[in-house]
């Protein structure tokens, strides 16, 4: 069994920063990509960014130039750190890891989601 736990969400104005951290426990015996994806009232899930293993990033366009993923693989941890915030980023925001568990199966994991509110 793996979990996946978000932390850092909140509220904050136009213009501000929050930085999301996501750690991933459990039968792990590796984890290849990591990712942010979020879903806005009213609207479909969405991708944010997503990095893998060796460290390629990719994010979705609406994001691009403020937001920055990141990970730690020793920490099994993946980060968001999001800048110039807009009210349409306001969404809660889900972490997924894809997980080779310990025996060896790849199973897509997701977390419970972490509230992010901004304010105009």
């Amino acid at each position: 069994q793996v979990q996946l736990v978000e932390s850092g969400g909140g509220l904050v104005q136009a213009g501000g920063s929050l930085r999301l951290s996501c750690a991933a426990s459990g039968s792990i015996f590796s984890i290849n990509a990591m990712g942010w994806y979020r879903q806005g009232p009213g609207k479909q899930r969405e991708l944010v960014a997503t990095i893998t293993g060796s460290g390629s990033t990719n994010y979705a366009d609406s994001v691009k130039g403020r937001f920055t993923i990141s990970r730690d693989n020793a920490k099994n941890t993946v980060y968001l750190q999001m800048n110039s915030l807009k009210p349409e980023d306001t969404a809660v925001y889900y972490c997924n890891a894809d997980v080779l568990t310990i025996p060896s199966v790849r199973i897509q994991y997701w977390g419970r989601g972490t509230q992010v509110t901004v304010s105009s």
